[in-house]
């Protein structure tokens, strides 16, 4: 969804700081019930919805607007490689979806 503006984004830090920003009238961002949980197309996670040290589930969707090319779906191996190398014995599961894959008709966790 876009900002309307005036939306607060809270519990974010900046060099390790808190800090409060506002979204930007037209702005990209993610939001529930309790507010914007994520801006700038994931550039900027809110402190609630981070995922802290100790997590030990963790689910990573990477979408696109469009059709991407072998080069731009290279950003998950990138991903499994960064989750391998900071994660010793991290299970990793994966699986590419195309326009063929209907989600409105599939049940939630359905192949």
């Amino acid at each position: 969804m876009r900002a309307e503006g005036g939306g607060t984004f809270f519990e974010t830090t900046a060099v390790g700081e808190p800090v409060v920003e506002h979204p930007a009238p037209g702005e990209v961002v993610w939001r529930d019930d309790a507010g914007v949980t994520c801006r700038r197309w994931n550039r900027r996670q809110r402190t609630r919805t981070r995922l802290p040290h100790d997590t030990t589930r963790a689910m990573f969707v990477l979408d696109a607007p469009g059709p991407v090319d072998d080069t731009a779906l290279k950003a998950g191996d990138q991903l499994v490689e960064a989750l391998t190398d900071s994660s010793p014995g991290v299970t990793i599961a994966s699986r590419p979806l195309d326009a063929a894959w209907n989600s409105a008709s599939r049940p939630l966790g359905a192949a």
